[in-house]
């Protein structure tokens, strides 16, 4: 079961285009597909070297790791109108990750290495770049605070309160993912996550399927102690 959907961005109203002239908008388009994919499409493998800049339109694009021994864990989830990987594609180097398409999605494909030559001409566009980069780096240093700073319990704790205000519903979450999934991307097992729901069932919440009932949210609040600097976000945008 997915959350609600998304509303689809226009390629010509993405932020990443605001800053740039009627011209060099048009040269970016020109050269872009705009691609829908069904669940469970594979948009690339850990270890390929990129072909297009790929930006989400709509739906979402969930990136995993895979370590040698094939154990995967679920990094993070890409959701409108963030660019998957910007790094990989402008540097020329692998992905480290695979992507993979939880829901039916679009996304706008840009050459590689047109994108490339754009943001190595155009100033504006590499200052886009710079701040897609910026905000994803810091999303990964929330992250690992969260994984290093807080328990299993605190975390899906505070996870709930998270997916409740970005679904504007602050009596319930809808989980968006399957709860293995969850469980990955918040760094437990399935079996730690379906214990910290039980835990917090105790007090202030109740879990039907995939809607948790936020029952006391001020003592949802205490026991998880949610932290700007690691829940907040620093924009309107806020990964779960």
């Amino acid at each position: 079961m997915q959350g609600m959907p998304d509303r689809e961005v226009a390629p010509e109203a993405l932020p990443l285009f605001r800053a740039l002239s009627a011209s060099k908008r048009t040269d970016l388009l020109r050269n872009a597909i705009v691609h829908g994919v069904a669940s469970g499409t594979v948009l690339f493998e850990q270890g390929d070297v990129p072909n297009f800049q790929l930006i989400v339109l709509s739906g979402s694009a969930q990136l995993f790791g895979r370590s040698t021994e094939g154990r995967e864990v679920l990094i993070e989830a890409v959701r409108p109108p963030d660019l998957i990987i910007p790094a990989a594609v402008v540097t020329g180097a692998p992905y480290l990750m695979q992507a993979r398409v939880p829901e039916p999605s679009r996304f706008l494909l840009i050459n590689a290495a047109v994108f490339r030559a754009a943001v190595e001409t155009d100033p504006l566009l590499a200052h886009a770049v710079i701040g897609s980069l910026a905000q994803q780096f810091r999303r990964m240093v929330r992250q690992v605070k969260n994984l290093k700073l807080r328990s299993s319990t605190q975390r899906v704790g505070c996870y709930v309160l998270a997916l409740s205000k970005r679904q504007g519903t602050p009596d319930r979450a809808v989980l968006p993912f399957e709860k293995t999934l969850i469980a990955s991307e918040l760094g437990i097992t399935r079996e730690s996550f379906s214990r910290a729901l039980s835990k917090l069932g105790r007090s202030s919440i109740r879990v039907n399927g995939q809607t948790i009932a936020i029952l006391d949210a001020p003592r949802l609040v205490a026991e998880c102690n949610p932290d700007p600097l690691i829940d907040g976000a620093d924009t309107d945008d806020l990964v779960v």
